[in-house]
C-alpha cells in the first residue's frame, strides 16, 4: 500500500525541513502536508529528490488558517482570492510534480441563503476544476466532521457525491478522511467500496483522539486489506497525532 506521512502532524518533534528525511528513514514513499506556502517551493521539491519522495497532496490555500479560517470557497467577497489561490497552487504543484490538490470549502458566513451558497460553491470549483485540468491536475474535496471544525459546509460522503455531481467536471474527486468518516457516519468499508471509483485518495487516524491506528476503535488491519480488495491504487495520508512521538508510533505501519 502507498502511505504518505503527513509531514503537518507526523515528525513535528522536528523542524519541518527537517521531517522529510525523518519521513524517507521511516520506510515512507510520499509525503502530503496541509499547505507548502511559506517555503521556496525549488527547497522543497529538491527534498523530495534528495529523499526519493513523492509529493501525494497539498491543499489550496484556505484564508488565514492560524484564525480559525477552514476554507474560502464559501465567501461571496472572496472569489478573486480564492481565484488566485488556485494559480498559486497550480505554481506549487508543478514545481513539486503534485497531481492532486485538495480543497477545503470552509466555514459559510452568515448572511448568505442556502441558494447563493451552493451556487457560489459550485462556481468555484467548476474554475479551480477546469483550470487544473488544463495542467493534469486533480482536484479533490473532502468532508469534515461537525465536532473538530462545526460549521464546516461539507459532513458527509453524499453531501460530497452531491456537490461534485452539480459541479458537472470529470476532473473532481473526493479526498475521503477515514476518521472524520467515522465520527459522521461510519460503515467506512462499505462507504468505500460503493463510491471507489470518486475516491482517489484517503487519509486515516483512528477514533477517538485522533492517534495513530491501533489506538482506537477502527479496525485498520481489516481496513487495509479490504481497500486494496476493492483496488484502491491512491495514496493514504497518514493524518493523525502520533499518541507518545512518531517514530514510537509507526509499529502498525511496519507490520
Amino acid at each position: 500500500m502507498n502511505f504518505a506521512a503527513n509531514l503537518t502532524m507526523l515528525f513535528t518533534e522536528y523542524d519541518f525541513l527537517d521531517r522529510f528525511e525523518k519521513a524517507y528513514k521511516n520506510n515512507f514513499k510520499a509525503v502530503e502536508y496541509l499547505f507548502p506556502y511559506d517555503y521556496n517551493p525549488q527547497e522543497l521539491k529538491n527534498l523530495l529528490n534528495e529523499f526519493n519522495l513523492k509529493q501525494a497532496l497539498h491543499n489550496l490555500p484556505a484564508g488565514d488558517w492560524n484564525n480559525g479560517e477552514r476554507g474560502i470557497a464559501c465567501h461571496p467577497d472572496r472569489i478573486d482570492e480564492f481565484k488566485n489561490g488556485v494559480d498559486t497552487a497550480i505554481e506549487y504543484a508543478k514545481t513539486l510534480n503534485c497531481n492532486q490538490l485538495n480543497c477545503l470549502i470552509g466555514i459559510p458566513p452568515e448572511g448568505i441563503s442556502e441558494e447563493e451558497l451552493e451556487n457560489l460553491i459550485i462556481d468555484n470549483l467548476k474554475y479551480a476544476s477546469d483550470k487544473l485540468k488544463n495542467e493534469e491536475i486533480i482536484l479533490l474535496i473532502e468532508a469534515i466532521n461537525t465536532i473538530d471544525i462545526p460549521g464546516f459546509y461539507l459532513n458527509t460522503t453524499e453531501q460530497a457525491k452531491a456537490i461534485i455531481n452539480k459541479v458537472k467536471s470529470d476532473n473532481i474527486f473526493i479526498q475521503y478522511d477515514a476518521y472524520h468518516m467515522q465520527i459522521m457516519e461510519g460503515n467506512l468499508s462499505l462507504t468505500l467500496r460503493d463510491n471507489i471509483e470518486m475516491i482517489k485518495h484517503i487519509q486515516i487516524a483512528d477514533h477517538p483522539g485522533r492517534n495513530e491506528p491501533g489506538t482506537g476503535e477502527i479496525n485498520y488491519d481489516f481496513l487495509f486489506k479490504y481497500i486494496q480488495s476493492i483496488g484502491y491504487e491512491g495514496y493514504i495520508g497518514c493524518e493523525y497525532n502520533p499518541y507518545n512521538g512518531t517514530e514510537n508510533g509507526l509499529k502498525w505501519l511496519n507490520k
